[in-house]
């Protein structure tokens, strides 16, 4: 069950910034700082009770038009690629929780959090905190020069979750800030995307062969090929792994193959793509690529493969992976995009009881409200300048309010995360078991969950009728090389058990017409 919670500005902020907010504000506006003190003081609620069963009511009108469809909506100017893959009626007209209004008028559930980021809903109470923020004046522009205080607030409270620190314990937080240590994530880089925060990292482990700039001092492994690890798809490919849209990122998952082809001939580096959950492999590939000419600049991977299935890694193989890795000097760095904020911890490699080099976060923290990502990373691997990883925006003061409100809520309701996720993959495998001859089984972690279909054709019928005929948005994934076929969800943290129960259901009837 969901647990509600009063917060102010004044409470996420502090007494001493809103004074000074209060100050500058009125100086500029003229406006009372008793009218301002009222609203950075008012508490808001951030998921009051009635709000939940109001959402559970709706359920019934699932699919049904309750509103007037758009018919006179823009044509837009996308390209021919992203106009291919528009769906003009799942556009918003509003939303709210786990429902969406389309252009079409009807009820959906965003069965998939609308694109993974959706970690509080649609028009999540909450964020109303970022409206007062804006009423009293606080600007969300930034530099990286000039980064606010909410955003170094932010920057601390992530080190501190990542570090399993309870809130209020500033002794222990300033231990870990001063750490030199390795595994010990005390650095934060913000950035605009989740692309730019996997390219950060790739480029702090392209740092320790190749030189930033001509003045710097030769790297440590100056002259040797950099090898990185990647999950292989079952193919032998990469086409498992997807960690941005960068051209660097974009060449570990098999793209521009040509241009990676000259950079691996030259020795310039390579990608080595690593089996699922496959032990052995990954000792035999730091075997091979840790020695000689050659040496492993990194071992990335989501632990929730989204882009693969929703495949999860083994915890025995996480932890066995790191551990080579640790005694190898090979940076691990862990793409928590997806991932994130989805689990009771808020970073799911703390589940696995891990350490990595590097953990990006983003899409879950700031609820889609913002396009807010960062790299957390270690003080040995804090080796690019300022103009390394530079971003002009990736700093807003309001992207980090809404990180600073999705964590108060989340760690509210650690319990709610925990439960729901449970409940929803319990569901998911009941499917399986009960539908063999269309499922495999049953993938992903909580919220983050998939089924399996033994063809594509399945996969692409269930999803279809899921979509169009019952308003239930989720994706079905066919396209990846020898995965199988693969029907994704991803609910919001706000689901309830009563809206995953009539989901489960509507899956369940959906199934049963397919085998007739």
């Amino acid at each position: 069950m969901i647990k509600n919670l009063k917060l102010s500005l004044t409470d996420i902020a502090g007494n001493e910034y809103i004074d000074k907010v209060i100050l500058a504000s009125a100086s500029l506006t003229g406006r009372s700082g008793t009218e301002l003190q009222q609203i950075a003081d008012e508490k808001i609620e951030f998921f009051p009770p009635e709000l939940s069963r109001k959402l559970d009511e709706f359920i019934p009108m699932t699919g049904k038009e309750i509103s007037r469809p758009l018919r006179q909506s823009s044509s837009g100017a996308g390209t021919a690629a992203f106009d291919g893959a528009f769906h003009r009626e799942n556009a918003p007209l509003t939303g709210l929780g786990f429902f969406r209004i389309g252009e079409d008028g009807r009820m959906a559930v965003i069965g998939k959090s609308e694109h993974y980021q959706a970690s509080c809903g649609h028009n999540f109470p909450g964020y109303e905190l970022i409206i007062n923020a804006m009423k009293l004046g606080i600007t969300n522009i930034t530099h990286n020069n000039s980064r606010g205080h909410l955003t170094r607030l932010l920057e601390r409270e992530l080190v501190r979750i990542a570090n399993g620190i309870a809130p209020g314990d500033d002794e222990a937080l300033a231990a870990i800030l001063k750490s030199t240590s390795p595994h010990v994530l005390n650095r934060v880089i913000n950035l605009e995307t989740g692309s730019l925060a996997c390219e950060a990292a790739f480029k702090m482990m392209l740092a320790r062969f190749y030189k930033l700039q001509s003045h710097f001092n030769a790297p440590e492994y100056s002259g040797k090929t950099p090898v990185f690890l990647v999950m292989a798809d079952f193919n032998e490919g990469k086409e498992a792994n997807y960690h941005g849209t960068t051209v660097m990122t974009q060449m570990l998952r098999g793209m521009w193959h040509e241009l990676y082809n000259t950079l691996e001939s030259a020795g310039a580096l390579k990608c080595v793509a690593v089996r699922i959950n496959d032990k052995d492999a990954f000792a035999g590939a730091v075997a091979e690529y840790d020695s000689g000419q050659y040496k492993i600049a990194g071992f990335i991977h989501e632990l929730v493969l989204m882009n693969y299935g929703g495949i999860r890694l083994d915890n025995d193989y996480v932890s066995f992976c790191h551990q080579l890795c640790d005694e190898h000097d090979i940076p691990v760095f862990v793409d928590e995009i997806q991932s994130c904020m989805w689990s009771s911890e808020l970073f799911l490699f703390k589940e696995y009881q891990c350490r990595p080099d590097f953990v990006s976060v983003g899409k879950g923290f700031p609820g889609g409200m913002f396009p807010a990502s960062k790299i957390l990373t270690t003080a040995p691997m804090d080796n690019l300048n300022q103009f390394g990883a530079l971003v002009t925006n990736g700093q807003e003061e309001l992207a980090s309010l809404a990180y600073l409100i999705t964590i108060r809520f989340a760690e509210h309701n650690r319990e709610h995360i925990r439960t729901i996720g449970s409940f929803w993959q319990r569901k998911l495998h009941a499917l399986a078991e009960q539908h063999k001859k269309l499922i495999s089984r049953a993938e992903g972690d909580g919220l983050l969950g998939t089924l399996f279909f033994h063809n594509a054709e399945q996969a692409v019928q269930f999803c279809k009728k899921l979509n169009s005929e019952y308003h239930i948005d989720v994706s079905a994934q066919t396209y990846k090389a020898d995965c199988p076929p693969a029907a994704l969800t991803k609910f919001p943290l706000v689901v309830s058990e009563k809206m995953l129960s009539f989901a489960a259901d509507t899956m369940e009837d959906i199934l049963s017409q397919m085998e007739l």
